[in-house]
This record gives structure tokens, sequence and C-alpha cells, in this order.
């Protein structure tokens, strides 16, 4: 049997990718093409935003591997086959490095140094009166792997720490909440809101105006998952109005962001493109290899999606 890599690489990528699959799975044959082995022979395909109708015709195919940590596009595509299980990438590499961004983030607005960036550009020297982190508390909102990391990480640099989640999630040392009905509670209680939550119809458009006023006067909104997430309209509202003080991007309805867009110069804005965590393809290809080997041996692959929740 073989195994299918469909994925939108550029050179650069299939350059760092390529080499790293072939050596965590040696006993395997891989293809980047239906043509080069045969619709019959491929059970397996490692995918990143695969080309529409890129897995319909393969009638032995028993897993599709996500490259990426999000499968909100794999579910949106019509083409993928839904009897076919879904695995998401879930590398505790990757964990980390949200995580790592996360607390950038959150130091970042606590100590207020996007506040001094600004000044250095105007060259003015002056200082502003400096907080603790136990006197910050910062709401995470999605406790699945990245989040939980991300939680426990800001947790022990000393933040206080609400954890929300759709359905309830205990982490030890982190006050956690589950439910429409408490987010609310949560989203007041904190200076700073990462937002960490899977993509799915309840979560999309998320963060309008109705959930910017529940947010405290002068908060913050730190927005790592996925675009879709916030009604950019809102947040713009929300910043020029408030309550919120400053948002920090790293997703975008529209990616790359346009160079037109008004996140570029607002200047309560902070944008990133999109690298708070990227895959990393040494350890996410172990990741692969250690599923692929789980499906041959007959055991359940890892990290399978629930498509019913959409993740």
């Amino acid at each position: 049997m073989s195994i299918l890599v469909a994925a939108d690489f550029d050179d650069g990528e299939w350059q760092a990718w390529w080499p790293a699959l072939v050596a965590a799975l040696p006993a395997e044959r891989l293809v980047r093409s239906v043509a080069e082995a045969g619709a019959d022979t491929i059970d397996v395909a490692l995918v990143a935003n695969p080309p529409l109708g890129a897995l319909q015709g393969l009638p032995h195919l028993r897993l599709i591997q996500s490259l990426w940590a999000g499968v909100d596009k794999l579910l949106a595509d019509p083409s993928v086959p839904v009897d076919v299980p879904l695995a998401r990438m879930v590398d505790p590499a990757m964990n980390a490095a949200m995580a790592e961004t996360a607390l950038w983030a959150v130091l970042s607005l606590h100590r207020g140094f996007f506040a001094y960036a600004a000044r250095q550009r105007a060259a003015e020297w002056r200082a502003q009166a400096q907080r603790r982190a136990d006197e910050i508390t910062v709401a995470v909102l999605g406790l699945g792997q990245m989040g939980r990391t991300a939680a426990q990480t800001l947790a022990r640099h000393g933040y206080r720490v609400l954890g929300w989640s759709t359905r309830p999630c205990a982490i030890d040392g982190i006050e956690t909440y589950a439910g429409e009905a408490s987010l609310p509670q949560v989203l007041a209680a904190a200076q700073i809101v990462v937002n960490l939550l899977p993509l799915t119809p309840a979560t999309r458009g998320l963060f309008d105006t109705t959930t910017f006023e529940q947010m405290q006067q002068g908060a913050s909104l730190v927005n790592l998952a996925r675009g879709a997430h916030v009604v950019e309209a809102d947040l713009l509202a929300a910043l020029e109005r408030g309550p919120l003080r400053h948002a920090v991007l790293d997703v975008f309805a529209v990616e790359p962001l346009p160079a037109e867009h008004p996140f570029w110069s607002h200047r309560q804005v902070t944008v990133l493109p999109h690298i708070a965590a990227q895959t990393d393809p040494r350890t996410a290809a172990q990741i692969v290899a250690r599923n692929v080997q789980a499906l041959r041996a007959g055991l359940g692959p890892h990290a399978l999606i629930d498509r019913r929740r959409g993740y």
C-alpha cells in the first residue's frame, strides 16, 4: 500500500517535509500524486490544505492525517470522505511553541511593552507603573492540548489564570469554567483574554460586539486560534470606542492580511503573520509515523476528530 502526501506546499516546505516524512516512515511508499501509485494502492493520506477533490476516488483509504493542528478547512471541504477517520496533529513541540507565544503576548500587554515600542518610535522617554503578574487575571478560552499548555505556562509565571471550555475540563492549579452561561463571567474577570478555541459553528464569530461588551474596560484580546472567531469590524469598533485597549492577532479572516487592511497601521493592534505555533516537520513526522504504525498494527490512531463536535 501507499501513502499519499496531499499538501499545498511551496518548494521550501517540500524540502523540509519530504525528507522528514521519508525518514520517519522508511518502510512505507510515499507519493505526491495518485498517478504515482494508483488509487487502489493508497490507504493513508497525509494532508495540509489538500486541493479540492484530492481525496476522492480512493476506495481503500483508511486514515486521513492532518499535518496541521486545525482541521476546520478539512471539515468544511465536501470532497473529503466523511466515512474515513480523520486525525489532527497533536505535537508537544507545537503546544510548547503556542504557550511561548501566549506568554510573550500576555507579558507584553501586562508590562506595557507594546506602548514602549510606540514611544521608542516617537523618541519619548516615559515610564509607567509596573504591576505584578499576580495582579493580572488572564482568561484562556479553549482547553485542548494547546490551551491547557498555555494556561499552565501562564500560571507558572504567576498570573491568575481562568480557563474556559465548552465542556467541563479540570486542570491542576487552574480555575476552570465550562458552558456558554459561564463565559460572560470569565470575560468580565480578565484583563487579558487569550483565544485558543477550535473553530466550530458554535465559536465562529464568537468575538463580536456582544462579547466585547462583556469584557473589562481596558482589557486586551490575544487571538491565536482562527481569524473567523473574530468579527473584525466589531473588534475595530471595540478598540476605538471601548472596552478594548489592545489586540494581538495572529490569524485573520483573509490571509495573507491584505496590505490595505486597517489592522496593519492601527496603533492598538499587533499583527503576526500566522506564526504563533508553526508545525515542525522534525517532530510532526514522528507523530505521523506513530499513527501510521498504529493503523498497521490494527490499533486506533491518536487524536481522531469527532466530526459532530468539529474537533
